[in-house]
């Protein structure tokens, strides 16, 4: 019974990653304010943005506690054990809210162009970051599991961090510098097909997006390509009764008996193709963004089904193997997760608002003559 309920949150947990991988949109505009020209653009492309920002972060917070509901002891080792890391990534994202709340405050005594930088810095940094937080999911991290210390009241930690940089090491793997480019230049993409599609500026601004999008998609496509790779040739660590074993090409193993996570994939990543070429053509597709969009959240869930389903360690400790993490010794009780699994009930309330404010706010383009209303960021 508990298996059914921790695949069930395990389901949600990747639904919720994707959300969030896709919504990094806003944080790739972002970085795209530099090369947009005149201020006008910008005020274009940052109103844009600025209806949409709070989206990212909400996800980012609930992404977190969907992982301390159901899966706490990844909650404490990966955040509790990698905070150096985590707070990075936050405070990547406070200066977002700090930037969107006072650029445009009367009084403000920096000017609007240091609020463009925190959100360059955001955009990129921010992108970067997670990218290299969830591919240590699947390279492994330096930290080990004792639960015999919840018998000791002096010390009553149950995980440790193997190394005094409590995450920052993961910036010296390549593998995972390589996810998170591959993250910041999707987001990118993402952002210019975004602003295609919301803003409605000059023929000169379009263009300008379209070669963005097209720049940004070319370099995006072999980053995640050799990524696939390198996931595809990782080995993996297995639960058994007997401890954890290593398996061969895994994740591919996995995509081979998992059909559905290896067809998420694949529409996923012709998706994704598909936009980026009707760009490369100079035909770019009226909802481009959504395919794009749909193509990003399906390679994000198929990674994460192949990471955590079939007995295949979610979180793999280099410091001791036998230490890993898989859904079902890092889950809740299966109380909380039956509690838990009620709550989550009200997800369909909650999409539906958040689909409802969405279309509410996008109903029409952003034009010149919007910018000039008292809400402007």
């Amino acid at each position: 019974m508990i298996t059914c309920y921790q695949n069930y949150w395990w389901f949600l947990i990747s639904v919720l990653g994707a959300a969030l991988v896709f919504l990094l949109f806003v944080q790739g505009g972002q970085t795209l304010l530099p090369g947009l020209g005149n201020n006008e653009n910008k005020r274009l492309a940052i109103n844009a943005l600025g209806r949409k920002w709070e989206l990212t972060y909400t996800t980012l917070v609930v992404f977190g506690a969907g992982f301390f509901a159901s899966f706490p002891l990844f909650y404490s080792t990966s955040f509790g054990g990698a905070w150096a890391l985590w707070m990075l990534i936050l405070f990547s994202f406070v200066i977002q809210a700090a930037s969107y709340e006072f650029r445009r405050k009367r009084g403000n005594l920096y000017g609007t162009g240091f609020y463009d930088a925190l959100l360059f810095i955001n955009g990129s940094l921010g992108c970067i970051l997670l990218g290299v937080a969830v591919a240590t999911m699947i390279f492994g991290a330096e930290f080990n599991i004792n639960k015999v210390n919840l018998t000791d009241p002096a010390a009553p930690v149950i995980s440790t961090w193997a190394n005094s940089l409590h995450g920052l090491e993961a910036l010296a793997d390549w593998r995972c510098l390589l996810l998170g480019f591959a993250i910041l230049f999707l987001a990118r993409m993402n952002g210019a097909f975004f602003l295609m599609l919301s803003t409605d500026g000059s023929e000169a601004y379009r263009a300008k997006l379209r070669r963005i999008a097209s720049v940004s998609g070319l370099i995006f496509v072999p980053l995640i390509v050799l990524f696939l790779i390198m996931v595809l040739l990782q080995p993996t660590l297995v639960q058994t009764p007997d401890g954890f074993i290593v398996r061969q090409y895994g994740y591919l193993m996995n995509y081979l008996e998992m059909w559905w996570a290896a067809v998420a994939l694949l529409v996923g990543v012709v998706c994704v193709l598909v936009t980026l070429f009707c760009v490369l053509v100079k035909k770019p597709l009226r909802y481009g963004f959504w395919l794009s969009g749909i193509g990003t959240a399906l390679v994000v869930m198929s990674l994460f089904w192949v990471m955590g389903y079939g007995s295949t360690a979610y979180f793999p400790s280099l410091a001791d193997p036998q230490a890993s993490l898989t859904l079902a010794n890092s889950s809740s009780s299966l109380f909380t997760l039956r509690t838990m699994t009620w709550v989550s009930a009200v997800l369909p309330i909650v999409i539906a608002y958040i689909a409802y404010v969405w279309h509410s706010m996008g109903r029409r383009p952003i034009s010149d003559a919007d910018l000039n209303s008292e809400g402007e960021y």
